[in-house]
């Protein structure tokens, strides 16, 4: 037996046999996926009047950003190593219970500082909880059930970057009990405390029948490694790019090999590293995340962009431009739910043809931003939001149940860390890049030119992922 199954007296299961997650317990890590994401983009919108409201200059509300997914990204396969080696329901509640406490203290920040340090941590409360989603739903589902779990965990994945957004724009401009930008923050502490009774009751508890010990060596070197990189992209632009930046860019290449090196020599000896080389043999996992990269480059880049653009450009309040964009929530949650059916029938195919519809979405909102600037908003962008949506769902849902449907049960936790940092770092990597070309390009373009390139350079973004995606394996084991 390859996984050590802990179950409450509600979940009981035959001898040898993992415990099922039930429709509840889904429901409850489902809702648990959901918040980190949310929080990753709930701020855009949110961003100017934390800067009024603060006198928080731009490199410090880049922080706010930044902060929270450099620590989320950093930490996430160590999330996902303790999980194996503690028990992921333990980590799950844990993780849960702290991401409520980083929130309130994010909600109440006295000053801008105090806000970025608070958004730090909550990052790092949201790397122990994340990777025990899905961990938890490889060890306690098979088959038929696992599918259907992963189409609904890639679903959520997509609409809470969308509706964090969108929440946002609602919750700062309904000012509720005159807490302004805090309610974005404030509003995960019930969902927390609601999350945490239903956690209690409904999720089993699952860990590595062999666990290891935390790969100390690995753990400092990749996070020196996603250090090294993100911190000059996010912070180079506002600092006036440092010597510290280049330095920084500079070192990456070589820390990212000691790791690698130090991780294949760990491999090599028979112990489980933090991120076992080994692991990428599996095709599935490895053509995955590849694909991964550039898609989530350009959604978190593109959502930053239109944010900044629709309220400083176009003169949009938060609400209409996060309202702006409700039809790529809308379809691609309609388009998610299909998804299991169509995987069925066609296999991986529907990713290149969402990566098609992808392209066409974001071509004609190109083309609307183009031809309608300033009068840019919901109806302008409608019909170029609904495909990109319904393309989006095409490929995210897809490619993130790929990625695992081959690693094994009691590499679960390190499975699923792997995947959710290349995400994470992938949307941190997307803001950092995107966002600070589009902020460039402003003051010698213009914020319609400097959009519209924007928007072209993630076109090109778009293009590399249905490349891509016509490697993947045929099916989904």
């Amino acid at each position: 037996m390859t996984e050590t199954i802990t179950s409450r007296p509600f979940r009981t299961a035959a001898p040898g046999a993992p415990a099922a997650l039930g429709g509840l317990g889904l429901f409850t890590v489902l809702l648990a996926a959901a918040l980190p994401l949310v929080d990753f983009f709930i701020v855009n919108v949110a961003l100017p009047t934390i800067g009024t409201d603060l006198s928080a200059s731009e490199a410090v509300l880049e922080l706010v950003v930044a902060g929270y997914g450099v620590a989320y990204a950093v930490l996430l396969v160590l999330g996902g190593r303790l999980g194996d080696l503690f028990g992921r329901r333990r980590l799950f509640l844990g993780g849960m219970a702290a991401f409520g406490l980083t929130s309130l203290a994010c909600g109440l920040a006295p000053d801008a500082w105090s806000l970025v340090a608070a958004r730090v941590a909550q990052g790092a409360s949201a790397a122990a909880m994340l990777p025990q989603v899905l961990a938890t739903i490889q060890a306690t589902t098979t088959g038929p059930r696992r599918a259907k779990a992963m189409g609904l965990y890639g679903a959520t994945a997509g609409l809470s970057m969308v509706a964090g957004q969108i929440l946002g724009g609602v919750l700062v401009a309904a000012d509720i009990a005159g807490t302004g930008w805090r309610s974005v923050f404030l509003v995960n502490v019930p969902v927390v405390l609601a999350g945490l009774f239903l956690a209690a009751r409904a999720v089993p508890e699952t860990r590595s029948a062999r666990p290891e010990p935390v790969d100390v060596p690995g753990t400092f070197l990749l996070a020196a490694s996603i250090l090294t990189l993100l911190v000059p992209l996010t912070e180079g632009r506002a600092a006036g790019w440092p010597l510290w930046t280049w330095l920084s860019l500079a070192a990456f290449p070589f820390v990212a090999a000691a790791f690698y090196a130090v991780e294949r020599r760990a491999d090599r000896a028979g112990r489980t590293p933090l991120v076992p080389p080994s692991l990428f043999a599996i095709v599935s996992l490895r053509r995955g995340l590849l694909l991964i990269v550039p898609f989530s480059i350009g959604f978190s880049g593109f959502m930053f962009v239109i944010a900044v653009a629709l309220q400083q450009g176009a003169g949009l309040g938060p609400v209409a431009a996060g309202l702006a964009l409700a039809p790529l929530a809308v379809v691609f949650f309609l388009f998610s739910l299909a998804g299991p059916r169509l995987v069925a029938r066609f296999g991986t195919r529907v990713v290149p043809t969402g990566a098609a519809l992808q392209g066409v979405g974001l071509a004609l909102m190109t083309l609307a931003a183009w031809r309608s600037w300033p009068d840019l908003g919901l109806v302008e962008l409608l019909p170029g939001a609904a495909v990109a949506g319904a393309g989006q769902a095409l490929q995210l849902p897809v490619v993130l149940r790929l990625v695992l449907s081959e690693v094994p049960a009691e590499r679960a936790g390190v499975g699923s860390g792997v995947m959710v940092t290349t995400q994470q770092s992938s949307l941190a990597l997307g803001v950092a890049t995107l966002g600070t070309l589009f902020l460039s390009l402003i003051p010698g373009m213009g914020i319609r030119d400097a959009l519209v390139t924007t928007l072209l350079v993630q076109l090109a973004a778009v293009a590399l992922t249905g490349l891509l995606s016509l490697r993947l394996p045929r099916t989904i084991v």
